[in-house]
């Protein structure tokens, strides 16, 4: 995700403000515990005073030198580049010079935006940007690599307590959106956070897990976004229905606290106890929601092709759209994540992989982008960016996201049985060979490992267990 953009002139104009404040006192002649107490007092309100405020710095306030390093170390640690919050103030000098270093293209368009209106099919394609600095900076950071659709966090979504949305964000947000004409209410898809587990069991954790998610939903909704993309969530073990039941129960009780969000399930890639990998799994789920106009469904191709519904050929994407619309409707259909898979088919492996690089290959986006059903909803590329830098480090090249964009928007209309296609399809299939064949022996040693195990005989306790079983069955 993009890097942070400092924002922090406020507290450096109270701070400083503060200063002024306990020379005059001295001047006056206050005594230590009222000059103590006093700054005290400015404290206090310098931290309610900033809305950006993170948790880290707060708990820094007040610790003690060995305690404020190692605080600042576990921060760095956990520090998540999407969240909302701003960085960390720096001394002037240093934000003069990282103004100084600012380069051309961090501001610059990497890639015009297309023109809805000259695509042979109304398809909003963007990708999931960075929200650091402020949510407001995914309008930039989306016109930057010429997208018409866009995913965001609205907060980090590694952290269960964070600072509610500052009012010059919001009302920048919303300001940038009609500036640049996004419908934000359409084609804005925030992601929920990995943490939320709406299928918890234990109460006190599904409490927070709840906190957490309605606290989402009410910042869709102070930003004018109607659309927010979760993971349905996990069993932990429990019996499906159970834990689709709770899902369920969740969404009714949001929905009755908020009233525009319309809260979009996932589908998974079937690894473990996750719920989501297959249609009946969403329709089961939907079943449950007391009203239907507040949920619908987002299909991730990376998640669809894992869990074993193929999008390679026309005739499997045409059986895999017809089976989707039995289960669970078309009607619900809300928003796609566009992604390649390194893994197989079938594989349950969520690993995702640059558009036309992967197993799913450059066919199957030619059927997503030309399907008719899919018109009008957001498309958002999660593909990896991560690329070596000069110095060996690894960087995010976000020009990737630009170029696919395009590359998916000439797609729109294209003859596949050209040689143009060939030659394309045949170009990126050759950049994953290495990739595909590193995961395909991974999938492979682990199919045969299992197989081993499986077909091993019993020993010890499971042993006498099946010989038990076998004599009990011999009369």
């Amino acid at each position: 995700m993009p890097p942070r953009q400092p924002l922090r002139k406020a507290k450096d104009t109270i701070a400083g403000t503060s200063t002024t404040k306990v020379t005059a006192a001295k001047a006056d002649g206050a005594s230590k515990v009222e000059l103590k107490a006093r700054v005290s007092k400015r404290k206090v309100i310098e931290t309610s005073s900033d809305h950006h405020h993170s948790d880290d710095e707060e708990e820094e306030e007040d610790l003690k030198p060995v305690q404020k390093r190692r605080a600042t170390a576990k921060a760095k640690v956990e520090k998540e580049d999407s969240a909302v919050e701003e960085p960390k103030a720096a001394a002037p000098k240093k934000r003069k010079a990282a103004k100084a270093k600012a380069k051309p293209e961090d501001t610059m368009p990497l890639a015009e935006r297309t023109a809805i209106a000259s695509l042979k099919k109304a398809m909003y394609i963007g990708a999931h940007v960075s929200s650091a600095g402020g949510v407001h900076n995914s309008i930039t950071n989306t016109v930057h690599i010429g997208a018409n659709a866009f995913a965001l966090f609205l907060k980090s979504q590694r952290k269960w307590v964070n600072p509610p949305i500052a009012s010059e964000a919001r009302d920048t947000f919303r300001s940038l959106s009609k500036t640049h004409k996004f419908e934000v209410h359409r084609h804005c898809l925030p992601h929920g956070s990995y943490l939320v587990n709406l299928a918890q069991a234990e109460k006190e954790k599904a409490a927070q897990a709840y906190g957490a998610f309605l606290d989402d939903l009410q910042r869709c909704e102070s930003l004018g976004i109607t659309l927010y993309n979760f993971h349905p969530g996990n069993t932990n073990g429990d019996a499906r229905k159970a834990a689709i039941g709770r899902i369920a129960a969740q969404l009714n009780k949001a929905h009755k606290a908020t009233s525009t969000v319309v809260t979009v399930l996932e589908n998974m890639a079937g690894q473990g106890n996750v719920i989501g990998s297959t249609f009946e799994d969403l329709r089961d789920i939907i079943a449950l929601v007391d009203d239907k106009t507040r949920v619908g469904v987002c299909i991730d191709t990376c998640h669809a092709f894992a869990a074993g519904y193929d999008l390679r050929s026309p005739e499997a994407f045409a059986a895999t759209m017809s089976k989707f619309d039995d289960v669970v409707g078309n009607s619900y259909l809300r928003a796609l994540h566009i992604n390649d898979s390194k893994a197989p088919f079938e594989s349950n492996r969520d690993l995702h992989a640059n558009i036309g690089t992967g197993f799913l290959g450059l066919r199957a986006f030619h059927n997503v982008v030309n399907y008719d059903s899919f018109v009008g909803l957001p498309m958002v590329l999660e593909t990896p960016i991560d690329r070596a830098g000069p110095d060996g480090k690894t960087v995010e090249d976000k020009q990737i996201w630009a170029d696919e964009i395009k590359l998916l928007e000439s797609l729109i209309g294209m003859d596949a049985s050209t040689a143009e296609f060939a030659a394309l399809e045949k170009k990126l299939q050759a950049q994953g060979a290495s990739e595909r064949a590193k995961v395909q022996d991974q999938v492979d040693r682990k199919s045969a490992k299992d197989a081993k195990k499986a077909s091993a005989k019993p020993r010890g306790k499971k042993k006498k267990k099946a010989d038990e079983d076998s004599d009990d069955g011999s009369d």
